[in-house]
């Protein structure tokens, strides 16, 4: 459970780094303090990972969880109709490649038969 406190708290940090990054990267000591924040959050001592996660994460995920499941629910539909879909389209583009090879070929053969004399085909052997 702590593990996976830390590893939610340091997904968020993440994601909030890419924006603040670009923004206060110029202020001094601003790595430095980052990394501070990072060991804060990691060590077992401050727990820090753990707090911020009961006190901030976690509520909000339990104010937000029917939201969350409805929109897995919805994620989950639409993903299976894309594949369905997506199935379906390319069944149909391997059946008519099929078929357009099949008459291409075919075409190709009769007219390689026309090409021939009719005592050409005679000399040819039954085998």
């Amino acid at each position: 459970v702590r593990w996976m406190m830390y590893w939610i708290v340091f997904a968020l940090f993440m994601t909030m780094e890419t924006f603040t990054d670009l923004l206060i990267s110029w202020l001094p000591f601003y790595y430095e303090m980052k990394m501070a924040f990072i060991i804060w959050l990691l060590s077992p001592y401050t727990r820090g990972a753990s707090l911020l996660y009961r006190k901030f994460v976690h509520p909000m995920l339990s104010r937000k969880e029917k939201e969350i499941d409805t929109f897995i629910v919805q994620a989950r539909d639409r993903g299976c109709e894309a594949m369905v879909r997506f199935g379906r389209r390319g069944l149909n583009m391997a059946a008519t490649a099929a078929i357009q090879a099949a008459t291409k070929s075919q075409g190709v053969l009769a007219g390689r038969l026309r090409s021939f004399s009719m005592q050409d085909l005679r000399s040819i052997s039954d085998e």
